[in-house]
């Protein structure tokens, strides 16, 4: 039986899910960014859901909060990012929910960051219709901190138009 999955607004209650999520050793490392301590995440959510462009939504699943899905204006473009948690990868939820989000929006393009080791967004992102437009390249003296990642572009235009 297909699962039922729905995108709504963020509220309050959902953050402590969210920052358990975040806090997943594995989930950090695929994601090449850092687990904040939960003073310094409540505040980002705080800034996240204060700033009127950015669209914020919690992914639920069968009645579970299973992740979020946010789009945010930075230098003049469109971002999206996501965050599902460890328990609920590789069951296609990040592709349904990403899937909707994008017939949802009519802002186009879109882009999306992902770090090159972080194959399963990769995908996710390719199956929704994201295309590869940049890359970052490795300095000449690697930098701990640098991470390899790729920029990708959506341009199709929102359902129902």
């Amino acid at each position: 039986m297909p699962s039922i999955l729905i995108l709504r607004d963020v509220i309050t209650a959902d953050l402590p899910i969210f920052f358990e999520h975040q806090q997943d050793p594995d989930a950090t490392k695929m994601a090449a960014f850092p687990a904040r301590d939960r003073e310094a995440f409540m505040a980002h959510w705080a800034r996240i859901l204060a700033d009127p462009p950015g669209i914020t939504q919690t992914i639920v699943c069968d009645d579970q909060v299973v992740g979020n899905i946010v789009c945010y204006p930075e230098a003049g473009n469109s971002y999206i990012g996501y965050w599902i948690g460890k328990a609920y990868w590789g069951k296609g939820i990040a592709t349904r929910a990403l899937a909707r989000f994008l017939d949802s929006l009519p802002i186009r393009p879109l882009y999306a960051y992902v770090a090159k080791q972080n194959v399963a967004s990769l995908r996710v992102l390719h199956k929704c219709g994201f295309t590869i437009c940049s890359e970052t390249l490795p300095d000449s003296e690697p930098h701990p901190d640098q991470i390899e990642e790729f920029l990708l572009r959506y341009d199709a235009a929102p359902a129902g138009k």
